[in-house]
C-alpha cells in the first residue's frame, strides 16, 4: 500500500472464498431505516444536550460569551455535517468518519479519526448514564437512592434493546426522542411567558477580564472558553452516517438525514438557550444540574409547577435517547474498526440478527465500569468532547484533501460552498480542540493518555494485520491503485515518431 502499512486478507492462506466467508460472518441488517428514522436518530444523539450540561457554559462566558459560542460551534457542525454528507454519499459504510479518513489520510488517519469517535462513543454513554442515576434519585423514582443498579439497568436493558434488532432499536428510540423533542418546545411557550430580556445579562461581569461587559461578563476570552458547550447543544449528530450499512438507500437517505437533523438541532438551541435564562436570569441556572426545570422554578418563586414537573420527566427521556442512540455509534465504530483488523477481529462478530453482540457488549462493560467507579458524569463528558473535537478536524481535512486531490471521484451529492464549507469546519474545530483545555486540561489529557495507548497498539501490531476484504480497505486500496496507473502512464516513454516518406 501506498503508506507502506501491510494488508491481508483474514488468514494467510485466505483467497476470495475465505474473505467472503469473513465478512458474511460480519454483516449488519440492510434497509432497517429509511431517512426518516435517520434524521431521528441524528436528533437522539444530542437532545439530552438541551437539558443539561449546555448551561455551565453560562459561568464561563455569561450569555453572550455562550450566545456567540453557540452561534459559532451551530456553524462548525452545521459546515461539518454538510461535508459528511458528501462523504457519506461516496463511502456509505459502517465506518463513517474512519473510512473518509482512510482514504484521504491513509491508515494512520483512519486509525486515529476512528479512535476519536470511539472514545467519544464509550465515554459519553458512560456519562449520561450517571446524570440518568442523578434524575432518577432526584425524581424518587422506585426508592432507588444509589447510582449504580440504575447504571446496570439502563445497560443491560438498552443493549438488549439493540440485540433484539437495528429496526427495532432505532424505532424505540424515535419515539423516546419525539417525546423528549416535544416537551421542549412546551418549555419554551410555558418560559416565555415568564421571560424578561434584562434577566440575560445578570452574571457578575469580571472587571479585570479583557473585553468585559455586561453582554460579556467574562471577557472576550470567555467566548473561547464556552466552546465545549456550546458544543453540547449539537453533539453527536455527526454520528449518522454510522448507519449507511443498515439504511435504505443510504446514498439519498444519508444527506437529506443529516441536513434535517442539524437543522432541528440548530432550532431546538435557540428555543432552549433564550427562553431559560430569560425566565430565570442566567446567573440562577449557570450551575444547575437541571436547568430547564430550575428556569421554571426560579420564574414561579421557586414552586414546582406541573409544567416543570411535565419538563423533568421528560428530561428523563431525552438522557435516555442520548444513551440508547450513542450505544448504538459505539458498536458500529468499533464494528467497522474489528473488521477492518484495527482492533481485536472477534468484536466485530455479528449474531442471527446480524447485531454486532461483542461491539456492543464489551463498550457496555466498559461504560457502566466506568460510571459505577467513578460517577463523575461531568469529566467524562468532557473527555468524550475532546475525542469528537479531535474526530471533527480529522474529518473536516478528510473532505478537504478528496475535494483537492480526487476532484473527479463520483459525488451523488456536492457539499453547498465547496472547500469553504469544511475549511470553515476544520478551522472551527481546531479552536474547538483548545478550548478543551480551557475548561477542563484534565479530561483533556486523559483522552491523550487513551489516544497514546491507541496508538502503540496500533504501530506495533495491528496495522500489519489489516483486512483487505473490509469496505473501507477495499476503497482506499482502488484509490491506491488508480494513482499507481496514473503514475505509470506518466513514466512511460513517448511514442517514437513515425518515419518520413522516403527516410
Amino acid at each position: 500500500m501506498a503508506d507502506g502499512t501491510k494488508s491481508s486478507h483474514p488468514s494467510p492462506d485466505s483467497g476470495p472464498e475465505s474473505a467472503e466467508a469473513y465478512l458474511q460472518a460480519r454483516s449488519l441488517r440492510r434497509g432497517s431505516a429509511g431517512w426518516l428514522l435517520l434524521t431521528g436518530l441524528g436528533v437522539a444523539y444530542v437532545v439530552s444536550g438541551d437539558y443539561a450540561g449546555w448551561n455551565f457554559g453560562l459561568a464561563e462566558g455569561g450569555f453572550g460569551g455562550l450566545a456567540i459560542a453557540t452561534v459559532l460551534m451551530g456553524a462548525m457542525y452545521t459546515c461539518l455535517v454538510f461535508s459528511l454528507a458528501e462523504l457519506s454519499s461516496i463511502l456509505p459504510t459502517a465506518g463513517g468518519g474512519y473510512g473518509f479518513a482512510r482514504r484521504a489520510l491513509g491508515t494512520w488517519g483512519g486509525f486515529l479519526t476512528g479512535t476519536a469517535i470511539l472514545i467519544e462513543y464509550v465515554l459519553a454513554p458512560a456519562a449520561i448514564a450517571v446524570f440518568i442515576g442523578g434524575y432518577v434519585e432526584s425524581l424518587g423514582l422506585f426508592g432507588i437512592h444509589a447510582g449504580w443498579p440504575v447504571y446496570l439497568v439502563c445497560f443491560a436493558l438498552f443493549i438488549g434493546i439493540h440485540l433484539w434488532g437495528v429496526g427495532e432499536a432505532l424505532r424505540f428510540s424515535f419515539v423516546v426522542t419525539g417525546i423528549a423533542v416535544a416537551a421542549l418546545l412546551v418549555f419554551c411557550v410555558g418560559a416565555f411567558t415568564h421571560f424578561g430580556g434584562g434577566s440575560l445579562n445578570d452574571v457578575a461581569v469580571d472587571g479585570d477580564a479583557f473585553g468585559s461587559s455586561s453582554w460579556l461578563p467574562l471577557g472576550l476570552l470567555g467566548i473561547w472558553a464556552a466552546f465545549p458547550f456550546g458544543m453540547w447543544f449539537f453533539l453527536g449528530v455527526e454520528g449518522v452516517p454510522l448507519a449507511a450499512e443498515e439504511a435504505r438507500d443510504p446514498v439519498r437517505a444519508m444527506p437529506k438525514a443529516l441536513a434535517l437533523s442539524i437543522g432541528i438541532l440548530v432550532l431546538l438551541a435557540v428555543l432552549t438557550l433564550i427562553p431559560a435564562a430569560g425566565a430565570a436570569g442566567s446567573d440562577a441556572i449557570k450551575d444547575a444540574d437541571n436547568p430547564l426545570v430550575a428556569a421554571l422554578q426560579a420564574a414561579t418563586g421557586g414552586e414546582a409547577t406541573t409544567l416543570s414537573r411535565i419538563v423533568n420527566y421528560a428530561g428523563l427521556a431525552g438522557l435516555v435517547a442520548s444513551f440508547f442512540s450513542l450505544i448504538y455509534a459505539g458498536s458500529r465504530q468499533l464494528f467497522a474498526l474489528s473488521r477492518a483488523g484495527y482492533l481485536p477481529r472477534f468484536l466485530s462478530l455479528t449474531s442471527r440478527r446480524k447485531a454486532p453482540y461483542l461491539g456492543l457488549l464489551v463498550p457496555g462493560v466498559i461504560g457502566f465500569s466506568l460510571a459505577a467507579y467513578t460517577g463523575d458524569g461531568a469529566r467524562m463528558l468532557n473527555i468524550a468532547v475532546f475525542g469528537a473535537a479531535i474526530s471533527y478536524v480529522l474529518m473536516a481535512l478528510s473532505h478537504i484533501v478528496l475535494r483537492r486531490r480526487e476532484p473527479e471521484l463520483p459525488r451523488p451529492y456536492r457539499t453547498p460552498g465547496g472547500l469553504v464549507t469544511s475549511s470553515v469546519a476544520f478551522v472551527l474545530a481546531c479552536s474547538a480542540v483548545v478550548a478543551t483545555f480551557l475548561v477542563d486540561p484534565a479530561a483533556a489529557g486523559i483522552a491523550l493518555v487513551l489516544y497514546v495507548v491507541a496508538v502503540a497498539y496500533f504501530a506495533l501490531y495491528s496495522r500489519h494485520r489489516l483486512v483487505a476484504a473490509a469496505p473501507e480497505e477495499e476503497f482506499a486500496a482502488l484509490a491506491a491503485a488508480e494513482a499507481e496507473l496514473d503514475r505509470g502512464s506518466d513514466d512511460d516513454p513517448a511514442p517514437a515518431p513515425a518515419p518520413r516518406p522516403g527516410s
